[in-house]
């Protein structure tokens, strides 16, 4: 494209196309950009060609996840409140092929089944932020990080492992780590180590947990002293400091298809599996989980989950409906 005429209003920039390689000008609509600042840089412009207008409205939108979900092994409940996100990444992925409606895509789907793949990965959601949850953090403080440390002494076991399963920016692991550096570790009079792996899928995510530089946003409901201690400003980010990242190994996994050696302590599997996936996947990642837990180890799910269905392997932990115990009577 070229002979592009940009006229400058103080505030205001309106951007013509005079030629478009031969196209019709009335094909096009143009865009008028309103700024806030008198200072502008003006390195391109957007425009829209009439008649394929991508817009997802909520209703096709609901269609089409209550189609598609169900074919990736996800659940429509689960995703309902948090659609929005997941119709964003949609409505753009349509733009891109060029698809006017959500049935022109489903089309395309079944043309194209190397597609479903790519919709897979438009439907990851990461919502997450440090100390999430506060009642399962005290839980964690005052019972079963004192328990399990108890029971490594008992065992002449020199590591608790732990496991944080979609761990997104890092948040939910680096939480458990300065819980335990900041409180539990003192408190016990003694020098366990916790080892913690913490997987996600998203590789962009993994990247930032290992960086821990996070916005003021996603640290609001960490205790202050917890704050205080734990991180350094740098300008208007927060770095986690360095003694923070100690033993935490950070991998990228899909919990579908992959889970980490060894066996474990604590497993963190909140607001993921038991939210967003089948009953049959949620039930053949639960049978695994039961076995890579040590016995007297725990597994806590998220505040709104349920387990599909009943493991006489796990106990339901001092009537919290969410955290549970494996029996020392089963493998």
């Amino acid at each position: 494209m070229n002979n592009l005429c940009v006229r400058v209003v103080p505030r205001i920039v309106t951007v013509y196309i005079e030629y478009l390689w031969g196209e019709k000008m009335s094909d096009y609509s143009f865009l008028t950009v309103t700024h806030h600042d008198d200072t502008l840089f003006c390195t391109g412009f957007i425009y829209h060609r009439k008649g394929l207008n991508h817009t997802l409205s909520d209703t096709d939108c609901i269609s089409f996840l209550q189609w598609s979900l169900p074919q990736l092994h996800f659940r429509w409940p689960g995703f309902r409140k948090v659609r929005r996100q997941v119709c964003k990444r949609i409505q753009k992925r349509m733009t891109e092929l060029g698809l006017s409606d959500q049935k022109k895509y489903r089309q395309h789907l079944m043309i194209h089944p190397e597609e479903w793949n790519i919709l897979d990965s438009l439907c990851y959601i990461s919502i997450s932020r440090f100390y999430r949850d506060k009642k399962i953090f005290e839980i964690l403080n005052h019972k079963i990080l004192p328990d399990l440390a108890n029971r490594r002494a008992a065992n002449q076991r020199s590591k608790i492992h732990a496991w944080s399963i979609g761990c997104s920016s890092g948040e939910e692991p680096y939480s458990l780590k300065i819980l335990w550096e900041l409180n539990v570790k003192d408190k016990l009079g003694m020098e366990p180590e916790l080892h913690i792996t913490a997987t996600d899928v998203n590789p962009g995510l993994i990247q930032r947990s290992l960086a821990g530089t996070y916005s003021a946003g996603s640290l609001k409901e960490l205790p202050s002293v917890y704050l205080k201690n734990a991180f350094d400003k740098a300008g208007q980010l927060l770095c986690l400091k360095e003694r923070f990242k100690e033993n935490i190994r950070f991998l990228r996994q899909d919990i579908r298809k992959q889970f980490p050696p060894g066996r474990f302590d604590l497993i963190l599997c909140r607001n993921l599996v038991f939210t967003y996936f089948g009953r049959e996947l949620q039930m053949a990642i639960l049978e695994k989980l039961a076995g890579q837990l040590h016995e007297g180890g725990f597994l806590i799910i998220g505040a709104h989950e349920k387990l599909p269905f009943n493991d006489p392997r796990l106990l339901i932990f001092e009537n919290q409906p969410i955290i549970f115990k494996k029996n020392s009577n089963n493998s």
